[in-house]
């Protein structure tokens, strides 16, 4: 098969397990999490910000089938990352952080936000600043907005392009359709930074036992458990359009990681529907229409969806952007041109192109363009 050569907007990378311990005063590291597992391997104590909590852990065949995640050579070394990436036909690509995951379980405000910045400091020496062709995704606490947008105004001086925020922000905090957020949105609009929401980061009740991504049980679990974390994502950007945030910064560009992209033209019209249909009781009154504002400011990344090429093809969306979820089970590493052709073949050429290559470079111009493949 001929190389199909495309960007990627979503992907991962494990940072070292002590980041946060090891690059903080002693007063803060105690706080970070840390976790002990019992003699019999069945249950472990997870300490974080002076509280503990006891969770069950997965059976070993589990733990085998969920490691699989970072088994990549690349999970956790950027030089062999390069390789990988280089093997699979993928050029630029959007990186997202695994230590994040712990944010919503901070309740101190001061060790949610230097942990944060310890990240970014390390992201940026580690990722951004070596490799142009990786964005990586600063992160910033959603536990007091004034320290996210401080956080924002630091990373956007550093050079940082994108900006990794979860489905929902912080238990403790107003959600993303509140005014309190405004500052937030007009820092990044004026940053040109991009909203990269990545979908399945709902804050984790880590008291009741649960785990990441667990929400049903029983019959069908892990495939309702599965779907249930695309929806999230879906969510923030009806909030953000309800709202009029996105109406009021028009220049803010948002993206939803591995939530696939046929649901844009869907959520697009249901509120065009509400917003119609019960006009009366809507507030605020948008000044463009509930459509024009998603289709223009909101992007989505897919990794396997058919349905995702029909959407750019049939149903007007043109901002739909391949991701290869790197190094993640539902990802494509290890047959990323099977899937690559699978997709695409018989698709039209500038079609095929703006899926692959374009829509990631609108969103981020800076990365060196895809050279001729045979130059790779």
């Amino acid at each position: 098969m001929e190389k199909i050569w495309a960007n990627s907007g979503d992907s991962h990378f494990l940072e070292p397990d002590d980041l946060w311990r090891s690059n903080l005063p002693k007063h803060l590291a105690d706080l970070m999490p840390r976790a002990e597992k019992d003699a019999d391997g069945a249950w472990e104590t997870v300490h974080i910000d002076g509280m503990s909590f006891r969770r069950k852990l997965p059976t070993m065949a589990q733990r085998e089938f969920y490691e699989a995640s970072s088994r990549a050579p690349g999970a956790r070394d950027l030089k062999l990352r390069m390789k990988d990436l280089d093997n699979e036909g993928i050029w630029g690509e959007l990186v997202f952080p695994s230590l994040g995951m712990w944010s919503s379980s901070f309740r101190t405000p001061e060790a949610l936000r230097e942990a944060l910045r310890v990240s970014n400091d390390w992201a940026w020496d580690t990722i951004e600043k070596p490799y142009p062709r990786l964005v990586a995704t600063a992160q910033v606490s959603t536990l007091d907005v004034g320290d996210a947008v401080h956080e924002l105004k630091r990373v956007a001086e550093m050079g940082y392009r994108a900006v990794f925020m979860p489905t929902t922000p912080h238990p403790l905090q107003k959600d993303y359709n509140h005014d309190v957020w405004e500052p937030f949105w007009a820092t990044a609009e004026e940053a040109g930074i991009v909203i990269a929401f990545h979908i399945g980061t709902d804050p984790i009740d880590l008291a009741d036992g649960a785990a990441a991504g667990v929400v049903y049980r029983g019959p069908g679990g892990a495939v309702l458990n599965y779907t249930e974390t695309t929806y999230s994502g879906q969510r923030a950007v009806t909030k953000m359009v309800a709202s009029g945030a996105l109406d009021r910064h028009q220049d803010l560009k948002v993206l939803v990681s591995e939530g696939g992209a046929t649901w844009v033209p869907f959520v697009a019209d249901r509120i065009e529907e509400g917003y119609r249909q019960h006009a009366a009781m809507v507030r605020p009154k948008l000044k463009r229409s509930p459509r024009e504002i998603i289709y223009s400011q909101v992007y989505a990344s897919f990794q396997h969806d058919q349905s995702a090429v029909a959407a750019a093809a049939s149903m007007g969306y043109r901002n739909v952007m391949w991701g290869s979820d790197y190094p993640h089970m539902e990802g494509t590493f290890g047959h990323t041109q099977e899937t690559l052709h699978g997709l695409f073949d018989g698709v039209d050429p500038k079609l095929q192109e703006r899926i692959t290559v374009g829509a990631f470079a609108e969103l981020f111009p800076d990365v060196p363009a895809l050279p001729n493949a045979t130059a790779v």
